[in-house]
């Protein structure tokens, strides 16, 4: 089969970065479905991985944390899918990616496509929708339809997590949601989104919300640059209010959060995947219920560039958007 991988990390602009191979089919294990895949898109994960993860000597590694594809097969213990049914799913960080064009995922989760989007449309959602999603209700605590008087701030709203979580905190919650962006696209397409207002992430995020007269916050959902908004975050922060994580830091010195009593919470959305934990099948259910929303028009997706087909060149040129840190919504490839 086709597939899109590397045999060392180097740089995206080194045509070796990422190739395209050609590697045997996979085989589905008792809960796997055997999909077809026809989108992915990029995320942030892939370009880490690729920089940090080499393979093991003569192997080559496939990335991709996102797909939507058509089952082929399913595995002896699957029961709620079968064969032709289009599905999407982010897969797991411990399994090869979706770079290719035959995939294994456990059917735990996995959900049917949004029916009112196409491929790359639907591909843009898996990843950053459960991130969103699980940071929002299982880590923040918001109760859906509640949070009504208090604020979420978004820093980094236009990324990709943020594109979604401002949608599901508008449709989902009664928050009032601030997010952050630094230039005028991007501020539009958080405007756009939905977000009530935007500020200004080049600037002391404290002073940027009193000079919008918003004050201190309940909740920051901090996506990218925690290390560099911290203190920030902090001072903006009401007493007793809560922090969620994202992103990859060297260090993070809790120390600073006990004056306020500020509670921290890290979302990684792979930690059911990767431990198989009883609850593991929650990220099914959550993209099925997402795909309802979508398909009513509630939720739209954040598909924002497509890069054409799926091949190493145009591979290496998402990775290279994202790490540019410009990127604005998804980046989607579809076709082999």
């Amino acid at each position: 089969m086709k597939a899109v991988g590397y045999r060392q990390s180097l740089p995206i602009d080194n045509p070796a970065a990422l190739e395209d191979l050609e590697l045997p089919a996979p085989t589905p294990g008792p809960r796997d479905l055997l999909v077809r895949v026809k989108a992915i898109s990029v995320n942030p994960v892939d370009t880490k991985v690729r920089r940090n993860a080499a393979p093991e000597a003569g192997q080559a590694k496939v990335l991709g944390w996102d797909a939507v594809g058509t089952v082929e097969a399913v595995g002896g213990a699957v029961t709620r899918f079968k064969p032709g049914d289009r599905v999407y799913y982010a897969g797991s960080i411990v399994r090869p990616g979706a770079n290719s064009e035959l995939h294994t995922v456990d059917e735990r989760i996995a959900a049917l496509a949004p029916r009112s989007l196409d491929d790359a449309q639907a591909a843009a959602l898996p990843l950053t929708t459960l991130t969103a999603y699980e940071l929002l209700f299982d880590r923040l605590g918001v109760p859906q339809g509640g949070g009504a008087g208090q604020t979420l701030l978004i820093v980094g709203g236009a990324g990709g997590v943020g594109s979604i979580l401002i949608q599901l905190a508008r449709q989902l919650t009664q928050l009032r949601v601030i997010a952050t962006a630094s230039r005028p696209e991007t501020r539009a397409w958080c405007l756009e989104l939905g977000a009530h207002a935007v500020i200004d992430h080049s600037k002391p995020l404290a002073g940027e919300l009193k000079a919008a007269d918003f004050g201190e916050v309940e909740m920051v959902a901090s996506l990218t640059q925690t290390g560099q908004h911290y203190t920030q975050i902090i001072e903006s922060l009401q007493p007793q209010g809560r922090m969620a994580v994202i992103d990859d830091l060297p260090v993070l010195d809790a120390m600073p959060l006990k004056t306020k009593c500020i509670s921290l919470h890290w979302e990684m959305m792979f930690a059911r995947s990767r431990f198989e934990t009883a609850d593991m099948a929650r990220q099914g259910e959550l993209l099925a219920e997402v795909a309802q929303l979508v398909d009513a028009g509630r939720i739209r997706t954040t598909a924002n560039a497509s890069f054409g087909a799926i091949n190493a060149a145009n591979l290496r040129r998402a990775h290279a958007l994202i790490e540019s840190g410009k990127a604005q919504g998804k980046v989607v490839l579809a076709g082999f």
